[in-house]
C-alpha cells in the first residue's frame, strides 16, 4: 500500500543582488509585500523577504544569504492573467520592461531566450492568446531577470481547486467568461440565458482547472 503524498509548498526562491537596499526599494517599488528585515546584531547577516501580490512564494534576497553572483538568477516566472495591464502598471512604476511578446512554437533560435526554451521572441501578444504564450521580460538593478506569462486557461491537472489571488484576476475571469456568454446567447438565438450564473460559474472553475469551457 502506497501512502499519501507530503504536502510540500515551494515558498520561497533566493536571489542574489549587490546592495540589498537598492534591491529593497526596486521590489517595494514594484508593490511587493515586505515580509521582514532581519539582520544579526554584528551586520554579518541580513536577510529581506518580499511577496508579490496574489503569490504563494516569496523571494529572500540580502548579506551573506547566498554565494551566488548578483544577478544570476534567470528566467523566474510571474504568472498574470492579463499581460498588457501588467505591463502597464510597470511602465507606471518606472520599471524598465521589454514590450509585450510570444514565442515561436517549434522555431528555435538557441540562445535568444534560454528560459523560453531557446525560442525566439516576436513581437505582440499571442495572436490567439493562447494560455502560456505571451510574455514580458524586465531585471531587477542587479540584472536578477524576472518574466511575467499570461495564464488564463490551466492545462489539465494543474490546478484542483479554482482560486482567484485578487479582485483584478476575478474580475478579468469576469470578462472573458463575460465575452464567450455573450457569444453563447448569440448562437442561441440571442435569448437571454436565464441559468447565466451557473453558467459563469462553471466557465470560471473550468478555467482554473484546465476542463473543458462551456458553449
Amino acid at each position: 500500500m502506497s501512502s499519501a503524498a507530503i504536502e510540500m509548498k515551494f515558498e520561497i526562491v533566493v536571489i542574489p543582488v549587490a546592495d540589498v537596499d537598492r534591491a529593497k526599494r526596486f521590489y517595494s517599488d514594484l508593490g511587493w509585500r515586505l515580509d521582514a528585515d532581519f539582520a544579526s546584531d554584528d551586520g554579518f547577516y541580513r536577510v529581506v523577504q518580499f511577496t508579490p501580490p496574489g503569490s504563494g512564494c516569496s523571494v529572500i534576497f540580502g548579506r551573506n544569504v547566498t554565494a551566488a553572483t548578483p544577478g544570476s538568477s534567470q528566467g523566474l516566472y510571474l504568472i498574470v492573467s492579463d499581460i498588457e495591464a501588467a505591463h502597464k502598471d510597470m511602465l507606471a512604476r518606472g520599471v524598465a520592461i521589454s514590450e509585450v511578446f510570444h514565442d515561436a512554437a517549434g522555431v528555435y533560435a538557441g540562445a535568444d531566450d534560454p528560459y523560453l526554451f531557446g525560442r525566439a521572441r516576436i513581437d505582440g501578444r499571442h495572436p490567439e492568446r493562447s494560455s502560456y504564450r505571451s510574455f514580458a521580460s524586465f531585471s531587477d538593478p542587479d540584472g536578477n531577470g524576472w518574466l511575467f506569462q499570461e495564464v488564463t486557461q490551466r492545462l489539465p491537472g494543474r490546478v484542483e481547486v479554482a482560486t482567484f489571488g485578487s479582485p483584478k484576476d476575478l474580475a478579468a475571469a469576469l470578462r472573458r467568461a463575460g465575452t464567450a456568454h455573450g457569444e453563447h446567447e448569440e448562437r442561441n438565438g440571442g435569448q437571454r440565458d436565464e441559468n447565466w450564473p451557473e453558467w459563469y460559474a462553471e466557465y470560471l472553475i473550468n478555467e482554473q482547472t484546465g476542463k473543458e469551457l462551456p458553449v
